[in-house]
C-alpha cells in the first residue's frame, strides 16, 4: 500500500472521527478536567502551557486533514458537475473547465447567467400578470405556462 493511499485512509477516518459527537464530548471533557485541575496546580504557567500546547498541536494537524478532505470533496463535486454538463445536450461545454478560466472570463460568464436569470424572472412575472396574481397553482406551472 502506497504512502498516499495510507494517508488517504487515515485522513478519512480521522476526519470522520473528529466530526462525531463523541469526539466533541471528549474534547469538552478534557477542557473541563484541565480547568478543574487548575487549583491543584495553582494555575501555574506549566498548567496553562499544557492546554495551549495540546490544542495548538491538534489544530495544526487538523488543518491538513481538513484540507485533504476538502480537496477530495471538491474534486468529486467538480467531476459530478462536469458529467452533468457533458450529459446535457444544451449545456455550455465551456463550463466544463470553468475553474481553469481567468477572472475576467469568469466575470463575463457570470454576467451572462445573471442576464438569463433576469430574463427568466421577467418572463415569469409577465406570465403571472397575464393569469392574475400567479397564485392559481392549478392553472399555471412553475415556469408560468398555462396548463388549462
Amino acid at each position: 500500500m502506497s504512502l498516499r493511499s495510507v494517508f488517504n485512509l487515515v485522513a478519512k477516518k480521522a476526519a470522520y472521527a473528529a466530526g462525531t459527537p463523541w469526539t466533541f464530548l471528549a474534547a469538552v471533557s478534557i477542557v473541563v478536567l484541565w480547568a478543574l485541575s487548575g487549583p491543584i496546580f495553582k494555575f501555574n504557567d506549566t498548567w496553562q502551557l499544557v492546554i495551549n500546547t495540546g490544542t495548538t498541536i491538534i489544530t495544526f494537524l487538523m488543518v491538513f486533514l481538513i484540507q485533504h478532505s476538502q480537496n477530495a470533496d471538491a474534486a468529486a463535486v467538480q467531476i459530478k458537475l462536469d458529467e452533468l454538463i457533458r450529459a446535457t445536450a444544451e449545456a455550455n461545454n465551456e463550463l466544463l473547465d470553468l475553474e481553469e478560466l481567468d477572472e475576467e472570463r469568469l466575470e463575463e460568464i457570470r454576467r451572462e447567467y445573471e442576464r438569463m436569470a433576469r430574463e427568466a424572472g421577467d418572463a415569469l412575472e409577465r406570465a403571472r400578470a397575464c393569469h392574475g396574481d400567479g397564485r392559481d397553482d392549478d392553472r399555471v406551472d412553475n415556469r408560468g405556462h398555462d396548463r388549462s
